[in-house]
């Protein structure tokens, strides 16, 4: 099978269920930011301090390859058969940030992004998946998603800062913080 199929030359693409759309399409951007942040978590899975999160994170891929599904899916097509969120998916990101937190110093400032290479691709991961967040709450504005979808990229979100930090704790580099200027 070839990987061309020449169907989009005209910036049209299929959902999963069959209708056609731009590929401008608010739902088509959406799981586009959802496939770019799964990419970033692939990222995150290559460093070495996160060798031992790598089934962690190969998960969390995996949860986003099912979020993209459901958020590619037309509305109203339930026989299209595709895997599922769950609740517990989310519960799994709040134990693992849990258990992060216990080992991390109190948070006294805001943190810039940075201080070492794998920290600031955690840093990028959490932004797109924030992206991902907002584009996938505008397109709830316009027509039904999952609400399991927006729970779940609003938690790992959460999940890629304090990751972020613990990789920092690990790494051993100092936290960036931000020092407002004063006038």
């Amino acid at each position: 099978m070839k990987i061309y199929t020449k169907t989009g030359d005209q910036g049209i693409t299929s959902l999963l269920g069959g209708v056609r759309v731009p590929k401008s399409d608010l739902r088509i951007d959406a799981y586009g930011t959802v496939d770019e942040l799964n990419s970033y978590v692939g990222l995150l899975r290559d460093q070495s301090v996160n060798e031992k999160r790598s089934e962690f994170l190969k998960s969390i891929q995996d949860r986003l390859f099912t979020l993209g599904a459901d958020l590619a899916t037309v509305p109203g097509k339930d026989k299209v058969k595709k895997p599922d969120l769950h609740d517990e998916d989310i519960q799994e990101l709040e134990e693992a940030m849990d258990v992060m937190e216990a080992q991390l110093p109190a948070l006294t400032a805001f943190i810039l992004p940075g201080g070492h290479q794998s920290v600031s691709f955690c840093h990028i991961a959490r932004t797109v998946c924030r992206r991902a967040e907002r584009l996938v709450v505008e397109l709830a504005s316009h027509e039904h998603v999952n609400e399991l979808v927006i729970k779940y990229l609003n938690r790992l979100s959460d999940y890629f800062f304090v990751l972020g930090r613990k990789m920092a704790v690990e790494l051993e580099v100092e936290e960036v913080t931000w020092k407002p200027r004063t006038q």
